[in-house]
């Protein structure tokens, strides 16, 4: 499927539901969104399923949130090329489409990152997954959340009404694409999972901050790995075939490997 740079939800959810390999899983049943404001499509989070070919499946998962200033959704370079790179490794992918400003604000979007992973847990068996290898993946805006979605990430209520609510929502990994996020009240960053940093030194920014969350997290005692390429600009993406940065999704790989992320079947 060929999609443009970036999709509204809307019609991101009308060409995949065009095509029978991919299908939308609503985060909450209609009418049980938290802090919803209305009950439209734009008030009703999703994650899109990706799945390797059976025969490549090695029970480990991606979440992955594309950026867009929080406005958009970058759903082609930071959404569908991720989630085909991770099917070529073996993961079952699931793209996020968060709620966007100025309709909903980080909370909203804490609430949604956090329900997506106690989703994706909850329905381990379902798809054969480990529930314990699970990455939350973020870029530019949906990175500024996945740290966001760490620090308040925690264990499920064991007698929560919705079954899906006594989950853990703290991932097994984090990667943060050219965006160091938002430091939350009281973080700790010695409890964050296993963190994978990325920018290009020339979008400043980026690359500047996550140098800083790398000596952070590391003087913390936390596991972090971090790249900077000398070259290149703010939202590259998978950046299969670039010059500058082409080799950054086999650094992650390498990164994942080595926290066991591919290895063993899911029990």
């Amino acid at each position: 499927m060929t999609l443009s740079r970036w999709f509204s939800p809307l019609l991101l959810a009308a060409a995949l539901f065009a095509d029978d390999a991919n299908y939308n899983l609503h985060l909450w049943e209609p009418g049980k969104v938290p802090a919803s404001v209305g009950d439209g499509p734009l008030d009703a989070p999703f994650l899109t399923v990706f799945q390797p070919p059976p025969n490549k499946r090695n029970g480990s998962a991606v979440i992955i949130a594309p950026g867009g200033s929080n406005i958009m959704l970058m759903y082609g370079v930071e959404g569908i090329e991720i989630a085909e790179r991770f099917n070529d490794w073996g993961t079952t992918a699931f793209v996020l489409t968060y709620r966007l400003s100025p309709r909903y604000d980080d909370q909203a979007r804490i609430l949604d990152g956090n329900r997506a992973i106690r989703l994706v847990r909850s329905r381990a068996a379902e798809f054969k997954l480990d529930p314990q290898r699970i990455v939350f993946a973020g870029f530019s805006a949906g990175s500024t959340m996945a740290r966001l979605v760490a620090a308040a990430s925690g264990p499920g209520d064991p007698k929560a009404a919705d079954p899906v609510d006594r989950y853990d929502s703290k991932p097994n990994h984090l990667v943060m694409v050219y965006g160091p996020g938002k430091a939350m009240p009281n973080e700790d960053l010695k409890n964050f999972p296993p963190t994978f940093l990325l920018a290009a030194a020339h979008d400043r920014g980026a690359a500047n901050g996550s140098a800083q969350l790398f000596l952070d997290m590391n003087k913390a005692g936390a596991v972090v790995e971090l790249h900077l390429y000398q070259k290149g600009r703010h939202g590259f993406g998978a950046a299969t075939t670039s010059p500058e940065y082409g080799p950054w999704m086999d650094s992650l790989r390498h990164f994942l490997k080595q926290g066991g992320f591919f290895g063993g079947s899911a029990k």
